[in-house]
């Protein structure tokens, strides 16, 4: 089992760049937080910080990138858990519905700040294909859903351009006669561009990976394994974004848009539609600049 400890070492010694720096943060010893890490490092038996012995600096592996995505993820989880089973009896429930490819650093900083505003509010968010949330939301089991969708399909009340790009390894797609892919399940936006922009400009392809995390998407890309259609804030340090001169023209933008009955929206629900509002309208400004 992961220790929530030592993944929150490792998390606050990504954000901080140096063990000095980490150390000051949690009040601990350098030394400490240096075997805290080499513990989790030794659990999963994967060298997951790189050290800069001349500048001090510390940098995630690939391995490193991926286990922060799932310790933001788990830690994410667990406050929520000490949040919901501090006030179990008089907290109401607000149900949101997320894309399972949503960006996982946005939604937990989102979540933080609004249980802290609204401690009478607990907060359910339910991941999926933004085809079962929107079918969880006409069945009143959500109360909020954001989707990606085809620019202005249907009513929404926010909706911003999702930019996509081309992902994947140079070397292994360089001569490929056949393009390997990295795909999402059936019905996932992405994955309908990527095969449609392939067979517009009639090139084959077969699928190498399949997974229904995005996670996992950026991990089977990361590792050579195909190329991958993502969100521009998707795309890893790792990932070599492919474009004309590699065979992969430009696609149109998808949409990330907010769904609900804006009739049934009462202040809470029009305090989360704000915040989610906020969030999502700051970091598309920040990738279209």
């Amino acid at each position: 089992m992961l220790d929530l400890e030592l993944l929150k070492t490792l998390v606050c010694v990504v954000d901080e760049g140096s063990f000095t720096r980490a150390a000051n943060r949690v009040h601990r010893t350098q030394s400490t937080v240096s075997q805290q890490v080499r513990k989790l490092e030794q659990s999963v038996g994967k060298t997951l910080l790189l050290r800069d012995r001349a500048g001090g600096n510390v940098s995630a592996t690939e391995d490193g990138e991926l286990m922060l995505v799932y310790a933001r993820r788990l830690l994410a989880i667990a406050g929520e858990a000490e949040h919901v089973l501090s006030n179990p009896r008089a907290a109401r429930v607000l149900r949101l519905g997320v894309p399972e490819d949503f960006d996982v650093s946005r939604l937990t900083v989102l979540l933080a700040g609004f249980a802290a505003s609204h401690a009478d509010v607990r907060l359910e968010t339910i991941s999926g294909m933004s085809a079962d949330l929107r079918a969880g939301l006409a069945s009143g089991d959500l109360d909020l859903a954001l989707v990606k969708r085809e620019p202005g399909e249907g009513p929404c009340l926010a909706a911003w351009p999702e930019r996509l790009v081309w992902v994947g390894a140079l070397d292994r797609i360089r001569n490929a006669a056949v393009v390997p892919l990295v795909l999402f399940p059936q019905g996932c936006i992405y994955r309908k561009r990527m095969i449609y922009a392939l067979e517009s400009a009639g090139r084959a392809w077969h699928i190498a990976y399949h997974s229904h995390s995005l996670a996992g998407v950026q991990a089977a890309v990361a590792a050579g394994l195909g190329v991958s259609l993502l969100p521009a804030f998707a795309r890893l340090q790792t990932h070599a974004e492919l474009g004309v001169e590699d065979g992969f023209a430009a696609v149109p933008p998808t949409e990330l848009a907010i769904i609900g009955n804006p009739r049934a929206l009462g202040p809470v629900e029009q305090d989360l539609l704000a915040a989610l509002k906020q969030a999502i309208g700051e970091d598309a400004q920040a990738l279209a600049a």
